[in-house]
């Protein structure tokens, strides 16, 4: 069941672009499957279009919206959801821990914009001890980021630092007919669920996201190169690590032993 939304004119500095396709909307509930209990939030519910049915699901939800002009519509239209709160707020500055007490876990839906997918995931990894599980509706190809493998041309470091903390399923695809305004680009699910025992564990968290962005900061260069400043070419080869493989080639797993090692012999 859907609310018809009230008119607004998409922002395109907010990068709004409103989910108005009831087929995918429906799909994608069902993907999330909101059952009474669950701490829900969403980021970005815009004119209310996935609210109304996590609303149904689970009678109690946190929404953070950016644009203060799309909070009164919101407002009439879930007023008789007593556990409906709404927060006018930007979602890389909000504090997702004040939404918790200890020992709950939120649910966590959004839509996000281009702009601001890949530092709201970071800022969402860092505390993915309160998470319980991630929905999100992303631009194509980062959805194809996150879920890529090594020795692909989408592998790096959103890649790893997802992987390490979260299983990442790529549900499926949205085409640009299912919103208004149309965007240029396709659209598609992602679903992120942090780990309860992690595959690989990193003994320094600082060192273990510092070697993978200092990887990454030339892409085309050798590990030789990009780590140079850090870890010698005899040290990587002690790892069985060859230094002139490119760092689209390294495995999670290589990573980790790249940083328990310079962990293990740091000062």
């Amino acid at each position: 069941m859907t609310h018809a939304p009230t008119p607004h004119r998409a922002r395109k500095r907010f990068g709004q672009n409103f989910l108005r396709d009831t087929g995918i909307i429906d799909r994608l509930v069902r993907a999330i499957h909101p059952v009474e209990g669950d701490r829900l939030v969403e980021i970005g519910p815009g004119q209310g279009a996935i609210t109304q049915g996590l609303l149904d699901g689970a009678q109690a939800l946190d929404v953070i919206e950016l644009d203060r002009d799309l909070v009164p519509g919101l407002r009439t239209q879930f007023f008789n959801y007593p556990e409906f709160r709404i927060h006018q707020a930007d979602a890389l500055a909000f504090d997702f821990r004040s939404l918790v007490s200890p020992g709950e876990q939120l649910r966590v839906v959004g839509n996000l914009p281009y702009n601001i997918s890949t530092p709201l995931i970071f800022k969402l990894l860092e505390v993915n001890d309160i998470v319980r599980d991630m929905h999100f509706m992303l631009q194509k190809e980062v959805v194809a980021r996150l879920a890529s493998q090594p020795n692909s041309g989408q592998w790096g470091r959103l890649s790893i630092m997802a992987q390490y903390f979260c299983r990442v399923d790529h549900l499926f695809d949205v085409p640009p007919e299912a919103f208004v305004p149309r965007p240029k680009v396709d659209s598609a699910i992602v679903r992120l669920t942090p780990y309860a025992t992690r595959p690989h564990q990193a003994h320094d968290m600082t060192v273990f996201a510092s070697v993978v962005k200092q990887a990454f900061s030339q892409r085309r260069k050798t590990l030789r190169n990009n780590l140079k400043t850090i870890i010698s070419a005899e040290q990587m080869e002690a790892l069985s690590i060859n230094p002139t493989r490119r760092p689209e080639t390294l495995s999670l797993e290589e990573y980790v032993r790249l940083a328990n090692a310079l962990s293990e012999t740091a000062p």
